[in-house]
């Protein structure tokens, strides 16, 4: 079973994200809402599987995404983003992105993304 963090500022989004990514072959370990929550959440949980918004209230998705990779570098992140212009995408992708998903998105998009994290 492959563990997953849903990190989004929107109720509804993590919502959808749960709903792609079911059991037995996933199990969402945790919710966060903004970047700060995100660090503090990953580090308690160690989730396979990271989805991280880029816009958040608090600190942004980002910022989040460059502290847990100086944290741990092999941590695989997906940011899923209604922002996705291509600058966005390179410097998450610099940042230590794995994948770039923009939203609205297609349940079997993310679910091939987050399944390419576990077996690479």
């Amino acid at each position: 079973m492959i563990r997953i963090l849903v990190v989004d500022d929107a109720t509804f989004i993590r919502n959808m994200v749960k709903k792609s990514l079911l059991p037995p072959d996933f199990e969402v370990v945790g919710e966060a809402a903004d970047g700060n929550e995100a660090i503090k959440l990953y580090e308690e949980l160690k989730p396979d599987v990271i989805t991280m918004d880029i816009t958040m209230r608090g600190m942004d998705g980002l910022t989040a995404l460059e502290q847990i990779m100086k944290k741990n570098p092999d941590a695989k992140i997906i940011m899923l983003s209604s922002l996705g212009e291509e600058s966005l995408i390179k410097k998450a992708i610099n940042l230590g992105a794995k994948d770039f998903i923009t939203k609205p998105f297609k349940p079997d998009r993310l679910i091939s993304a987050v399944r390419a994290q576990v077996e690479n």
